[in-house]
């Protein structure tokens, strides 16, 4: 028997306009019936929100009520992460070790903001007119449109509600059609921490009747997207119909860069785990292994036999390591990437051909680079657990090499020469950089990019800004009438 899942209007639950089959990558069997929102839906769901955010059940809310309406929330999560972790493996075959730790920090982010909700401040204008006052007040900024991808859902929407709640905002969440289950089951939690109907709306569906519908709806006023740049480019284009605010958190090529000084266990353990986790579906995977010469071959030997004992099994099992890709389609993909760069000269290390069980499995691959520093895998995002070594000799060749691309979300740099770590952390272009470590985040740090990485910055304090927009308001403070303008003096 397949589970059941509805859409989430104006607070209500409903079936959809149709339903779609959910498919568990593990298997490659349908496990549940998803709800298909299609124009009606997005219509309805963009109409609940507009209303609710100047309906007084929302509006009138004091801040610090909204902050406590979050901390609920946040609760509930914790409370229930161990359904939405299940839901998450079912639905997209990322391991249960992993959904279960990632959810449980999710509560985290919505507490973070909880305590944001009431600290967001206008400011006293020291003008220069006489008997004139002017000062600044924070405002939502409207209606939300936030689409996430069907990777750690959970946390890439937690980063736009969070802070757009915390502001005052309404939202329509658009969950990937690819996995919708936790955040479809998410609804029930923000139903029951007691959100006005209409200031969270969840929902699913396919491009064409779902996504391009709301991103360019014209009561949307900022669209929050997370995804590849193709469908970015399709929310910009979208976007202009309505000329709402867009913010984008796209993919990476991320540079992992070894210094023949850096503590190589810990890089080989960091690199395992930048590449290798979520079966490497992650946006900030580190995917491009930069080691220096006179390490590199002491170094890849460690880290081939590392990979080649991860434990490659069920989702569901707690004793997993590393499981299946979400789709069909990404492993087809990433067998013709790898198969063109093997042609183009790059070396096999390990890996490299689809496992012969049920499932979307595709195992960790390993290639040596050194001589293609272009090849296909080394240029191309490939969303998938495929690590692309190539060698570098100087500093200098190592920022060239990492700044190869035209991705700038996140990279890796392991030296223990502290001048250093300061130089490359300057010289690198990308939002992020981790030194002697990897993937560590926190709702404290801002997490973003540039270039085919998108622009604008989730998580920390300033993300709430976001979701504002300022109103200056003027006052006159003198008893004297104004003077006739047209009364020459």
């Amino acid at each position: 028997m397949t589970s059941q899942f509805q859409l989430y209007i104006n607070g209500q639950f409903e079936d959809g306009a149709a339903q779609f089959d959910s498919i568990n990558p593990a298997t490659g069997q349908v496990w549940a019936k998803m709800p298909e929102a299609r124009r009606d839906e997005v219509n309805r769901a963009v109409a609940a929100a507009t209303h609710a955010l100047q309906d007084s059940a929302w509006a009138g809310l004091m801040a610090s009520q909204r902050g406590k309406l979050l901390y609920k929330l946040a609760e509930l999560i914790e409370q229930a992460a161990p359904q939405l972790a299940q839901y998450e493996t079912s639905d997209t075959g990322k391991i249960i070790r992993e959904t279960s730790s990632q959810i449980a920090y999710v509560a985290e982010y919505y507490r973070y903001y909880a305590g944001i909700a009431d600290k967001l401040e206008g400011s006293y204008l020291p003008i220069d007119k006489q008997d004139m006052q002017a000062w600044t007040i924070r405002e939502p900024v409207g209606v939300i449109a936030a689409i996430v991808p069907w990777n750690s859902q959970l946390f890439l929407s937690a980063v736009k509600l969070g802070p757009a709640l915390a502001a005052g905002c309404t939202v329509v969440l658009k969950a990937s059609e690819e996995g919708p289950a936790p955040l479809l089951a998410f609804a029930r939690l923000v139903h029951e921490a007691g959100f006005p109907a209409g200031v969270v709306n969840i929902i699913t569906g396919f491009g064409p009747e779902c996504g391009a519908v709301l991103s360019s709806h014209p009561d949307v006023a900022h669209v929050a997207f997370t995804g590849g740049p193709e469908t970015a480019r399709h929310i910009v284009r979208n976007s202009a119909e309505n000329l709402a605010k867009v913010s984008l958190e796209l993919g990476g090529k991320s540079p992992f860069i070894v210094f023949a000084d850096a503590d190589l266990q810990s890089a080989v353990n960091a690199q395992v785990a930048a590449i290798f986790a979520a079966t490497g579906q992650s946006c900030v995977a580190g995917s491009r292994l930069l080691v220096e010469d006179s390490i590199k071959d002491e170094f890849v030997q460690r880290l081939v036999e590392r990979v080649q004992t991860i434990n490659i099994g069920l989702p569901e099992d707690m004793a997993t390591e590393y499981g299946p890709l979400c789709t069909l389609r990404q492993r087809e993909k990433i067998e013709q990437v790898v198969a063109s760069s093997i042609q183009q000269g790059a070396k096999l290390l390990t890996g490299g051909k689809s496992l012969p069980r049920a499932g979307y499995y595709y195992p960790p691959t390993i290639l040596d680079c050194s001589d293609v520093p272009q090849a296909d895998c080394v240029m191309t995002e490939l969303f998938g657990p495929v690590l692309s070594v190539v060698s570098f000799s100087s500093e200098a060749e190592a920022v060239q090499k990492a700044n190869n691309t035209p991705y700038g979300l996140a990279a890796g740099v392991f030296t223990n020469n502290l001048s250093r770590a300061h130089r490359m952390t300057k010289a690198i272009r990308s939002g992020i950089v981790w030194l002697n470590t990897y993937r560590a985040v926190s709702p404290l740090a801002p997490f973003g990019g540039h270039g085919l990485s998108g622009h604008g910055r989730e998580g920390g304090s300033d993300a709430v800004l976001d979701y504002t927009t300022t109103k200056t308001v003027w006052l006159r403070t003198s008893d004297q009438p104004i003077d006739d303008p047209f009364v020459m003096r």
